[in-house]
């Protein structure tokens, strides 16, 4: 609570430093002082700064999220709508990160001196260091553009027909889990091989067992909790790094709302969209926390 509680005074003072003024964008630059004022009154902004964070705070507690300047629609509905495209993207973003991250770290760790391990080494760093938005515009000029084999925007939802939805959404997911991907070799590598270098695994190599019981039975087992932090901190960054992955591609999520909220200084949108954000975030975390004493027996005895 107090994290939260200090995120919210962030975010709501950063968002207040973003020039421009609410009621004179929506009243448009040939508006009256007079017109102006009266929408400053009718959104509270003539109050003082800190009366206007008490009662959005004492609002959000409420689950009252306020209503939209623009649209005036309640901001819960507009993020209620949003969140579903939004999750379907990061559930894919993670689907990649694993099927493609996992294996290949494990492979770095069982095989340093492979030459397939020295060019998914190089191929790694290469993610790392690749801006999302570029490696977006990249996948849309080949794939869509060129060979016209996907979409290069556009969101269809899995209930409604799910070949098509994944053939919308893989290309921003891969987009926005490559470097998730990258991320999650690293730490996998890195932490299986410490694993692997451990007495016990010396001592099931010498009782005859076979490799892939050595590594999955035991060497994982203990290298999985620091990972899974790591998973939980990427899918938490998977929400933030959506905001430029849904604007490349044209994506209706959570991401876009934020975007059009700073466009548009709809403080309310993006104050309350930044905050589940950071909910989500500090979850996942206290999440990954939980799941120690499920992976690793040892941390429940301790406790």
């Amino acid at each position: 609570m107090p994290v939260l509680l200090l995120a919210s005074i962030i975010i709501f003072g950063f968002i207040r430093l973003i020039p421009g003024d609410p009621a004179l964008a929506l009243a448009g630059q040939n508006a009256t002082p007079e017109q102006v004022e009266a929408l400053r009154r009718r959104f509270g902004l003539d109050r003082p700064i800190y009366e206007q964070y008490v009662t959005w705070i004492g609002q959000a507690v409420r689950g009252d999220l306020g209503e939209s300047y623009i649209s005036d629609r309640p901001v819960a509905e507009l993020i209620r709508q949003r969140i579903p495209a939004t999750i379907q993207l990061a559930l894919g973003s993670v689907l990649i990160m694993l099927l493609v991250g996992g294996p290949i770290g494990i492979l770095m760790a069982i095989r340093p001196r492979n030459p397939l391990t020295q060019l998914f080494g190089l191929t790694n760093a290469i993610a790392l260091a690749t801006p999302t938005f570029w490696l977006g515009l990249l996948l849309i000029l080949y794939f869509s553009v060129s060979r016209h084999w996907l979409p290069a925007s556009g969101y269809v939802s899995f209930w409604e027909s799910p070949r098509e939805a994944a053939t919308h959404l893989f290309l921003p997911a891969l987009t926005l889990g490559a470097y998730g991907t990258a991320v999650l070799i690293r730490f996998l590598n890195a932490s299986v091989t410490e694993a692997l270098q451990a007495d016990y695994v010396r001592v099931a190599y010498a009782k005859g067992l076979r490799e892939r019981s050595v590594v999955f039975r035991h060497a994982l087992k203990v290298a999985l909790p620091p990972v899974v932090t790591i998973m939980a901190i990427q899918l938490g960054q998977l929400l933030g790094g959506a905001v430029v992955t849904e604007s490349v591609f044209g994506w209706p999520g959570l991401g876009r709302l934020i975007l059009d909220g700073i466009a548009n200084r709809d403080y309310l949108v993006v104050q309350s969209t930044m905050l589940l954000f950071v909910t989500t975030f500090i979850v996942l975390n206290i999440l990954a926390d939980v799941s120690y004493a499920l992976l690793n027996p040892r941390i429940r005895i301790a406790r």
